[in-house]
């Protein structure tokens, strides 16, 4: 008779479940205060990545590139974010065949309502942790995902 496999703990695997876990209500409390802003996750992305480039608009490939996403997926996001006046597509003065993306006044205003709903998303998850808590946990963030982009896009 064959006696059931004792189960060992997977201290991993436990770390990889509690990432996903995190993940997914990042996601969610994300979405609860990116509601009221009218605009998606995916689209407060492109926005900020937009933002980066500043007084040089990026190429829809730019953008693709920088999303890690194909150029499909970009092309749904800007006309989105167009039809809201959020973005606009403008002609490459060096090359009238190329647009380029840049963001509109509405959009920069977006982009502030942003960055207000993403500090409450961000207290919302880190209430639970002390200041020195949090000082760890960026430290350990910064050493699985890599620094923080500089423009705080």
């Amino acid at each position: 008779m064959n006696s059931p496999a004792v189960s060992t703990p997977d201290p991993d695997g436990l770390l990889a479940e509690q990432l996903l876990r995190l993940t997914r209500r990042l996601h969610r409390i994300q979405k609860r205060h990116l509601e009221p802003v009218g605009i998606t996750p995916a689209q407060s992305r492109l926005l900020r990545v937009v933002a980066h480039y500043g007084d040089a608009p990026p190429r829809m490939a730019d953008l693709a590139a920088r999303l890690e996403v194909v150029p499909r997926a970009v092309t749904s996001l800007v006309d989105g974010l167009e039809a809201a006046g959020r973005v606009r597509r403008v002609p490459d003065p060096a090359n009238r065949r190329v647009i380029r993306i840049e963001l509109t006044d509405e959009g920069r205003a977006t982009l502030r309502e942003l960055r207000s709903a993403r500090r409450a998303a961000a207290e919302d998850i880190l209430a639970p942790l002390t200041v020195e808590q949090r000082e760890v946990l960026g430290g350990l963030l910064t050493a699985l995902a890599g620094p923080a982009p500089e423009s705080g896009c």
